[in-house]
């Protein structure tokens, strides 16, 4: 039986398996157990409506971070009998998940080293013959499961809230769980959270092309967000979700205000878990609105790269 939160010896690291080995590489995914995926699909897959979670791979068109736009070459075969493609892209560029590579911590004892999940270096992240921790293991069996959407942008719209996914705007525990009470949602040991906040429909409907390079140009960007707060990781952590996920460019509030956490720092290189960015949501969200029922089917595979980052979700939803 796993530990609840106040019994755990280090919340901030919680550490599986050997140094290189594949239950290390799967992390926070050793919940999604056979006879939960199982489950999952027997109790969710009831009308075969399927939604795509993957963002247009073009965006974001204008990426802060001085990140590289995504590129699509067509390579003529046999003067044109046949084409290939070649795909130039930074995954972080448009969805993606973040993976334990991604990002670390701070070592203990005031360090100014920081190590990644289970205390895997920036040496053997940069050393291209070790491949632990990458995105490979999440590749073997995939990010599968009982997926649950929390719609904050259509509950908040309800309410009168105004906001744009560009600023500190915090979505707050209280908020998810209010809002899971009206949608009478239960949430299960290995579940996949999905957040949507409304970025994606903000990027395309109401952002100029000004706008969005005046995003890309900034050294200071801007990320609403779930709340950064002990309450929220205790919550998330307590629940037993094995990955968590959004169409907000950082999942979390990003940079942390005053007297908030960044919990990338928890999920990734402490618990394991996988953090989704930048998803399409918005179908999703109709397709849930129609059916009223928040709960559906998961398939995603990462991409199998040996040693990878991260990597496009390649996921839907099945009703």
């Amino acid at each position: 039986m796993e530990k609840g939160w106040d019994e755990l010896p280090d919340p901030k690291r919680v550490w599986i398996g050997t140094s290189g080995s594949h239950e290390e590489g799967l992390g926070r995914l050793v919940l999604l157990t056979p006879e939960r995926v199982l489950e999952a699909a027997q109790t969710q897959i009831r009308t075969g409506i399927r939604v795509n979670l993957g963002w247009d791979l073009t965006k974001l068109e204008y990426a802060c971070f001085n990140r590289q736009p995504s590129e699509l070459k067509i390579v003529p075969l046999l003067g044109g009998v046949a084409f290939d493609d070649i795909y130039t892209m930074n995954p972080q560029q448009s969805s993606q998940w973040d993976g334990l590579r991604h990002f670390s911590m701070p070592c203990e004892h005031g360090s100014p080293d920081r190590v990644f999940y289970g205390g895997t270096t920036k040496e053997e992240i940069l050393d291209r013959s070790n491949d632990r921790i990458g995105i490979h293991h999440w590749a073997r069996e995939g990010i599968t499961g009982r997926g649950v959407l929390i719609d904050y942008a259509s509950w908040a719209e309800r309410k009168g809230i105004k906001y744009s996914t560009f600023t500190l705007h915090e979505v707050k525990l209280d908020d998810i769980l209010q809002i899971a009470k009206e949608c009478n949602i239960t949430f299960l040991r290995g579940d996949i959270l999905l957040v949507r906040i409304g970025m994606t429909k903000e990027w395309e409907k109401d952002m100029t092309i000004k706008d969005k390079q005046a995003y890309a140009a900034t050294t200071t960007p801007m990320h609403a967000g779930v709340e950064g707060t002990l309450d929220m990781l205790k919550w998330i952590w307590n629940t037993g979700f094995a990955a968590v996920a959004g169409d907000a460019i950082s999942f979390e509030v990003y940079p942390p205000p005053p007297g908030r956490i960044m919990m990338h720092e928890y999920m990734l290189p402490g618990w394991g878990m996988p953090i989704g960015e930048m998803f399409d949501l918005e179908r999703l969200a109709e397709t849930c609105t129609q059916l009223q029922r928040w709960t559906f089917f998961i398939s995603s595979t990462p991409l199998n790269m040996p040693g990878g980052i991260s990597s496009p979700p390649n996921a839907q939803a099945i009703f």
